[in-house]
């Protein structure tokens, strides 16, 4: 390929790629404002009909509608002057709890350019940059962009795929969720399981205030606790499953965790750790999907693990044999991949 057909093919995709750019407060104000849930299932939408169905201002509609008629995402009549959401996108943009939600991805990337000038200064410093320091939207956006597939995957895939512990949470467990964010996982677990006890534990005060404003919402509040402290220091043991769910990239120590899981275990007990699905070498991760990870990775994950003692950074693409290395360090010796899906990958550990 020549340096000229090549610069061509960048200068078409960098046009669609500073369009997606452009696009993504669109889609976090069409989340915000109800734009999206307003128009699923309504049919052909005049810009004035939108703007009243949401309380919003018509100019402002219009052009919001016709950027996304540009986008593909939406469907203009130009006969009649009106725009539809097609039905195949409803899951997509005006379902919060289907599987392929998208505007918390757009929330958690949106959340890292309000801190970018900050994060540009520990390239050359080395420092780390903890989660508290985010913006908030970063703690909201994760939360809506992970709970879907939690929702889509924990019970009818993830557990079930782990030896013997649905029958251990059907009869009365006892669960640890580390680095539970704003609780999404430790709630499903309680809904799920009423027999079982399950305490979620993460170093962000700010996240344990919200898990539990989830937990009384959810009224499961009885069996489903919070409480703030560390991977490698969370109290407890005799656990009959400890969780990490997209978190143990993250740890400053993730051996030192994994040790400290290691020693909280029942006997019997398992660890389900989830993490991103990634292959073992940086070249089987430039991809798409793996773009996405590295980006989140160079400003998000690495960043926080370097706050952190240790600060290993292994990062959102570490691969499963690098994995099990901090699992077998950490005194595991009974190690599988469970269950997959596309974005992740659910490893079972066992003393």
């Amino acid at each position: 390929m020549s340096d000229q057909t090549r610069l061509e093919q960048f200068m078409g995709g960098f046009v669609a790629e500073l369009g997606a750019l452009l696009h993504a407060p669109l889609v976090i104000t069409g989340d915000q404002l109800g734009l999206y849930k307003a128009m699923a299932g309504a049919g052909p939408l005049t810009p004035a009909a939108l703007a009243g169905r949401t309380n919003t201002t018509e100019r402002y509609v219009k052009e919001w509608l016709d950027a996304h008629a540009a986008a593909g995402w939406v469907d203009y009549d130009p006969a009649e002057r009106t725009y539809t959401l097609p039905d195949a996108l409803v899951p997509a943009l005006a379902d919060d709890e289907s599987p392929v939600f998208v505007p918390g991805a757009y929330k958690v990337a949106a959340s890292v350019t309000k801190v970018q000038a900050a994060l540009a200064r520990v390239f050359r410093s080395g420092e780390g940059f903890p989660w508290p320091r985010h913006n908030p939207d970063l703690f909201e956006g994760t939360e809506r962009f992970f709970r879907p597939g939690y929702l889509a995957n924990l019970v009818p895939a993830w557990l079930p795929a782990l030896d013997g512990v649905v029958e251990k949470l059907e009869r009365g467990a006892k669960v640890a969720d580390i680095g539970c964010g704003h609780g999404s996982s430790t709630v499903i677990l309680g809904q799920t399981y009423p027999n079982s006890t399950v305490v979620g534990f993460d170093n962000h005060a700010g996240s344990i205030e919200t898990a539990r404003k989830r937990a009384a919402d959810a009224g499961v509040a009885d069996r489903v606790t919070f409480e703030v402290a560390g991977a490698a220091d969370f109290p407890g043991t005799g656990y009959d499953l400890v969780t990490v769910f997209d978190a143990l990239h993250d740890m400053g120590d993730p051996v030192g965790a994994a040790s400290h899981v290691h020693g909280s275990l029942a006997p019997d007990g398992t660890w389900m750790v989830v993490e991103p699905n990634a292959g073992d070498r940086p070249e089987d991760n430039h991809n798409p999907v793996g773009r996405i990870f590295y980006s989140a990775s160079t400003f998000i994950c690495c960043p926080h693990s370097r706050s952190e003692p240790v600060g290993l950074a292994l990062g959102a693409q570490a691969g499963e044999a690098r994995l099990r290395d901090v699992f077998t360090q950490g005194g595991f010796t009974r190690i599988r991949r469970a269950a997959e899906t596309p974005f992740n990958v659910v490893l079972e550990a066992r003393p």
